[in-house]
C-alpha cells in the first residue's frame, strides 16, 4: 500500500478509537494490496480506487468494531470478506466464519485467510443454509452474532439466516439510511432492537448498524 494510503488508514483508525498495533495496520494494508490484485482478474468488487477501498472497505467495516462482542460471528454474504476480514483482523481473539456462494469470492477468502495468517477464520463456500453443518462438528452449535454488510434485505437476511442464530443471538445488519421499509417488512417473530448511527471518517452519507432480535430467543 501506498505511504499516502497507508496514513489515511492511520488516521481513519485513530478516528475511530481503535487501539491497533503496526502489524494489525499492516494486515489491514495488505488486505487491501490483495483484494486490488485478485480485483483486476476475479472482479471481487466494483470499487477500484484504492482510497475508496480505504474508505468503504476498511474504515466502513471497522466502524461496527466497537458493536461487537467476544461471540462466535457468521458473516453471511460477504463477498470480499467483508465486514469479516477486517474484523478478523482488528479482533483475533473472535472466532469469525465467512459465508458466500460465489466460488470466485471463497477462493479469494481462502488465499487472504493463508496470506494474512488468520487462524480465526473459517471460509465456506456455499449458501447460508449450509454454514452450520459446513462449520461445526457439533450441529447444536449456532452463532451468536449473524452479520450482514450487502447481502439481502433485512426480511431475506432473517429468514434465510434464522437457523443459523444461536439462542439469545442478534442479527447484525449494516446500511446505509435507515431502512424503514425493510423494516416493516420483518416477520413478526423478529423485532429490531437499536439502531445505531455509524461514523466512518472521510465517508459522505449516512451508515447505521439494524440489531435484530428475534422474539423467541
Amino acid at each position: 500500500m501506498e505511504t499516502v494510503l497507508k496514513h489515511q488508514l492511520i488516521q481513519g483508525v485513530e478516528h475511530l478509537e481503535l487501539n491497533l498495533s503496526d502489524h494489525q495496520i499492516d494486515q489491514l494494508a495488505d488486505y487491501i494490496d490483495l483484494l486490488m490484485k485478485w480485483n483486476k482478474a476475479y472482479n471481487l468488487t466494483a470499487i477500484r480506487d484504492p482510497k475508496e477501498m480505504v474508505v468503504k472497505h476498511l474504515l466502513d467495516s471497522l466502524s461496527i468494531v466497537s458493536h461487537i462482542d467476544d461471540s462466535p460471528l457468521l458473516d453471511v454474504g460477504t463477498g470480499p470478506g467483508l465486514p469479516g476480514i477486517p474484523l478478523a483482523i482488528t479482533r483475533p481473539d473472535l472466532d469469525i466464519t465467512l459465508l458466500d456462494s460465489n466460488g470466485k469470492k471463497t477462493r479469494f477468502l481462502t488465499q487472504a485467510k493463508v496470506s494474512l495468517k488468520l487462524d480465526n477464520v473459517t471460509v465456506i463456500h456455499g449458501r447460508v443454509e449450509d454454514a452450520v453443518s459446513a462449520s461445526n462438528t457439533d450441529s447444536d452449535k449456532r452463532y451468536k452474532i449473524v452479520t450482514s454488510r450487502a447481502f439481502a434485505s433485512l426480511s431475506d437476511m432473517v429468514t434465510l439466516a434464522r437457523d443459523t442464530l444461536a439462542t439469545g443471538g442478534r442479527f447484525v445488519a449494516m446500511k446505509g439510511v435507515v431502512p424503514e421499509e425493510e423494516i416493516s417488512a420483518l416477520p413478526v417473530w423478529v423485532s429490531v432492537e437499536e439502531i445505531i448511527s455509524l461514523t466512518v471518517p472521510n465517508l459522505d452519507g449516512e451508515r447505521h448498524l439494524i440489531i435484530l432480535k428475534p422474539d423467541a430467543n
